[in-house]
């Protein structure tokens, strides 16, 4: 694996680069010596954040933690991705596709099934027409993180989120 450090409005010291190599560096029985891991490390205030991203054919295995220790954060980083590459390692081997990028032993070691997901709830409701604000004032005051709504100027169905830093995102469909 090819690690790549980088950092925002922070140093990246010999302690923090050996911290991330020597976690991440678990994660080679994984990948072959090609693949590259994007690491990020920032500092926001009291945020101490890490953003992973791996980059293999098809997808991005990424993973972002953020704790008030950067240390707390790479150990918590390492630990969500090996849990989504068994994930991942299901698609794979049903599809047989990217799997380029992950060591043969990885790919058809047997590994424990994974809970089958179920959509225990239903809902249904009502959508009339309306503009994104409009959409985001409705969200803030169902006090809802997302809120799926019928797009007046386009009449498809969209979705406004809260993003952080009180902004906002909205989700158009594209055909």
């Amino acid at each position: 694996m090819r690690i790549t450090i980088s950092g925002r409005n922070i140093e990246i010291t010999p302690g923090l680069r050996q911290a991330v190599e020597s976690k991440l560096s678990k994660l080679e029985r994984y990948f072959t010596p090609e693949t590259d891991v994007i690491v990020t490390l920032s500092v926001e205030k009291e945020r101490q954040k890490i953003e992973v991203t791996i980059p293999v054919k098809g997808n991005i295995i990424r993973s972002e933690q953020v704790s008030n220790d950067m240390y707390v954060s790479i150990d918590l980083v390492e630990e969500v991705i090996e849990r989504q590459l068994k994930k991942y390692k299901n698609k794979l081997v049903d599809a047989k596709q990217g799997s380029v990028h992950f060591k043969p032993d990885f790919i058809e070691k047997e590994s424990p099934e994974e809970e089958e997901i179920q959509i225990i709830r239903t809902k249904r409701f009502g959508m009339k027409p309306m503009y994104p604000e409009d959409a985001c004032v409705q969200m803030e005051l169902l006090g809802h993180n997302f809120f799926v709504f019928q797009n007046a100027e386009t009449e498809e169905v969209n979705v406004v989120y809260k993003r952080k830093g009180n902004t906002y995102g909205l989700i158009e469909p594209e055909f």
